[in-house]
């Protein structure tokens, strides 16, 4: 069985067992008329989505078969490795929407845990303890989002109200902390993003209190230290008894 969550009248139902931290929801997969409800499913394993009696709309994936997953607080997008064709080979992107509330903060906790680089989660960690915090506003090429930045002992928070702004990056999704001064910090990433082209993606914040030096400085060798401790600890490969 697969844990069950309905909402009704803005309330979270569960009817049905938990087994083996998978998770079931009815949502809607977003074409591009419209939009279809269906059941997806989250395991430990993967994800899938059955759509009533559309089967072709309907997909299985195992998490390494997924080139990124991006989770918000409504919105679930799975980018696969599947060529469009029609849009010159682009790679196939899923979009489902309407999730229960309460939902994706269910899946970020499962999934912060045991997915890489290719979880983006568009959601601020509600559990951080931050080591310092700051108000901030996140530059965009149109328009920003004033929110808090808070840094705890192995993840950045930006938590904003706007919708999908938010983000918790690990220090292992981090490729690097800029500052050209006191009011200025920015989180550079490689994420797909726009027309779902990998590359680098810079998030700029104008801060609204200095940062002092000393304080970056510490966040940077934190966020180093990290790295190196991830890249030592995958560089390690067991020993077979007898040599």
């Amino acid at each position: 069985m697969a844990f069950r969550i309905e909402t009704r009248l803005g309330v979270i139902v569960v009817s049905a067992a938990l087994v083996a931290g998978a998770q079931e929801v009815r949502v809607r997969h977003h074409h591009w008329h419209g939009g279809g409800i269906g059941d997806l499913r989250v395991g430990n394993d993967g994800i899938s989505f059955a759509e009533g009696q559309k089967k072709s709309h309907s997909r299985t994936w195992k998490y390494e078969e997924i080139q990124q997953v991006e989770l918000s607080a409504d919105t679930l997008r799975v980018l696969t490795y599947e060529d469009q064709k029609w849009k010159f080979g682009r790679d196939r992107e899923y979009v489902f929407d309407q999730l229960p509330k309460g939902f994706a903060q269910t899946v970020y906790g499962q999934w912060r845990e045991r997915l890489d680089q290719r979880f983006i989660a568009g959601l601020p960690d509600e559990d951080v303890a931050p080591v310092w915090e700051v108000p901030a506003k996140l530059l965009g090429s149109f328009d920003g989002s004033e929110g808090m930045i808070r840094v705890g002992r192995d993840r950045i928070v930006y938590q904003t109200k706007e919708p999908e702004e938010s983000r918790t990056w690990r220090f292992a999704d981090i490729e690097n902390i800029v500052s050209a001064g006191p009011f200025d910090f920015s989180v550079v990433t490689r994420e797909h993003h726009g027309a779902w082209h990998a590359g680098w993606r810079e998030f700029r914040f104008q801060l609204k209190r200095p940062l002092p030096e000393e304080r970056y400085n510490e966040l940077w060798r934190r966020l180093n230290a990290s790295r190196e401790s991830v890249f030592i600890q995958s560089s390690v490969q067991p020993i077979a008894p007898g040599h």
